[in-house]
């Protein structure tokens, strides 16, 4: 490593051409995942990135403290594939929480009944838990796995620690599970976890999404006022992907994800940092800008710091999901991170 004098490091905002300044940063920790989710990947599973392709711990830690020491960061979410299966996520959430930045992570709940408590106690602020239904045979259709049981206790076990709210993140897929939305928001009531419906994106690997297929903000919300009255709720929004929404005059609140409907791209405040090393500055961008290999080659702080600079000026201005010239990224959401 080639630690920088304090005396010598200077903030330099992560800043695109639009002036949108990013201080949310999103750390995918692998790209391997537990699960098998017909909407991400398909049953066997995907080629998966070799070890030395992937940051180790120390590079991943020392690149997050360049982008909160010299880049303004703020919040650090882990992400995957699933971050629990990295054997490294506690102490990477402590050397993190040293730094003072907020920590996150989204997870698919398996390993979290048996990690809830070292997370916070490596100072752990927030978890996001995937669940798509609470029904045990929607959810072996969906996962390709009969683990509801597990991702149930997981979410228990975070309440418990301490990690609350709580929130959920859910898909709903047309003719499988879009009949439970009010059934899987009285559930999460019921528990006082926060429920947010995400629109699918286009990013499974078998590239078969279809807009005509996806279920909408719209409907979403349709399905859920056939059992809740829903009302806008007062605080502003900012730069939080979801529009949150009080049930039934609150306090208990349900959030929708319109990512392609309703696109929030002029609030992001967001970047990416892969497993291997690669800055994302959009979830589908279709190029990326390398730092392990500069890290690797002997690069000082400053160095990678502004090669993140520059990464970030070209953000596009929005993700062009209706644009005819769209492509889906080459990288699945599993190798993205979320």
């Amino acid at each position: 490593m080639h630690p920088t004098p304090p005396d010598q490091r200077l903030i330099t905002p992560l800043a695109d051409a639009y002036g949108r300044v990013a201080t949310d940063l999103r750390v995918s920790l692998t790209d391997k995942c537990n699960l098998r989710c017909t909407y991400c990947m398909p049953a066997e599973g995907l080629d998966w990135m070799a070890r030395e392709e992937q940051l180790t711990d120390d590079e991943v830690v020392r690149l997050i403290r360049i982008a909160v020491e010299r880049l303004g960061v703020t919040e650090v979410r882990f992400t995957g594939g699933e971050p629990m299966i990295r054997r490294g996520l506690v102490d990477i959430v402590a050397r993190t929480h040293e730094l003072g930045a907020e920590t996150a992570v989204t997870t698919n709940g398996l390993g979290l009944e048996r990690l809830a408590r070292p997370l916070v106690a490596a100072g752990l602020d927030r978890v996001n838990v995937s669940l798509d239904t609470v029904r045990p045979d929607t959810f072996l259709a969906l996962t390709r796995r009969d683990r509801l049981h597990d991702v149930v206790a997981g979410l228990a076990a975070a309440a418990e620690a301490g990690l609350g709210p709580v929130k959920v993140n859910a898909v709903l897929m047309r003719g499988v599970n879009d009949d439970q939305a009010g059934e899987l928001l009285a559930w999460c009531l019921e528990r006082d976890y926060e429920l947010r419906f995400i629109e699918q994106m286009p990013l499974d690997a078998e590239h078969g999404w279809s807009r005509d297929d996806m279920v909408t903000a719209e409907e979403i919300f349709a399905h859920l006022e056939r059992d809740f009255v829903l009302t806008p709720a007062d605080e502003a929004r900012g730069s939080a992907p979801a529009e949150r929404f009080l049930v039934d005059g609150g306090p208990a609140t349900v959030g929708v994800i319109a990512s392609v409907t309703r696109p929030f791209c002029g609030d992001c405040d967001r970047v990416r940092l892969t497993a291997d090393g690669q800055v994302r500055t959009c979830l589908f961008a279709r190029e990326e800008s390398d730092l392990r290999a500069a890290l690797r080659a002997g690069a000082d702080d400053a160095e990678l710091a502004s090669r993140w600079v520059t990464a970030m000026r070209g953000k596009a201005a929005g993700h062009g999901i209706d644009d005819p010239s769209f492509l889906q990224p080459q990288r699945p959401m599993s190798a993205i991170g979320g």
